[in-house]
């Protein structure tokens, strides 16, 4: 049986534009929900699910995340690896960025505005699949990249820019992407970084992870299996309706940062 990662890569280093003027001082990791950073919530779950190491990549007002979460936060390690260019580049240069953690063991990938339950988690280390990402139904509210799954349960596909209008009669059931996903040791060493370090070098810097998946899954035949996370509070903040909506979702429901006396240190 697989174990679960000891290592996650949160990737935290965009603007977070849509989401202004929240993000004007603040970094959109630390916006709050309920009065728990977007980032910390993140920490406190993979904390629980047994992770030990925690590379962050941050750029737009990166002292903000620094200092809010340190270089020990509860009982995970934290590192960060700085981009300059986060203005000019995409979450697969981010990624790339921290190849060398990415070459260190199975990690947890997860970007950096997602609110979630630790169930998320425990679902994606169900079944044998070495690679998993956490999915959800697409809604007719919902937007954004989307994945279509065979009777195996295995990404066949991924989609770009879906929206409810996506949802026709006839078409293939789409689930939305939760940007949680499990990659294993070997995956990441054969296949996904030696593909991002080409990706790169070709100027494809503004790339996004799920423009990679999609590339890796089609032409290099990377198998990734889909937990199916229905029935798993969730919300991706890109805006304040987004925002409203996850503090609503959340309301009442003391999160693992909340309910945590320790504290991060700091460097």
């Amino acid at each position: 049986m697989k174990s679960a990662p000891k290592n996650a890569v949160i990737l935290a280093a965009g603007r977070g534009s849509r989401l202004r003027p929240l993000t004007d001082l603040t970094p959109k990791p630390l916006v709050k929900v309920n009065g728990t950073p977007i980032i910390h919530n993140a920490l406190r779950n993979l904390e629980a699910a047994g992770v030990q190491e925690v590379t962050i990549v941050v750029g737009y007002r990166m002292d903000a995340i620094q200092c809010s979460c340190g270089n020990r936060f509860g009982n995970l390690e934290i590192s960060y690896v700085e981009s300059s260019v986060f203005d000019k580049t995409g979450t697969a240069y981010s990624l790339w960025l921290a190849r060398e953690r990415l070459l260190a063991g199975d990690i947890y990938l997860l970007e950096g505005d997602v609110f979630f339950e630790l169930d998320a988690l425990r679902y994606i280390e169900m079944g044998e699949a070495e690679n998993v990402a956490a999915v959800a139904p697409f809604g007719w509210s919902m937007e954004g990249s989307a994945v279509v799954l065979a009777e195996n349960g295995y990404i066949t596909e991924v989609r770009m820019k879906q929206t409810g209008a996506d949802l026709s009669d006839g078409s293939p059931a789409l689930f939305k992407t939760m940007n949680l996903i499990r990659f294993s040791c070997n995956d990441l060493r054969e296949t996904i970084v030696p593909y991002l370090d080409d990706l790169i070098a070709g100027g494809a810097v503004k790339s996004y992870t799920e423009e990679l998946l999609s590339d890796l899954i089609r032409n290099k035949d990377l198998q990734i299996a889909a937990a199916i996370c229905d029935d798993v509070r969730w919300c991706e903040i890109d805006n304040e309706d987004d925002l409203r909506i996850a503090e609503a979702m959340f309301l009442g429901v003391p999160s693992r940062s909340q309910s945590c006396p320790q504290m991060p240190t700091h460097p």
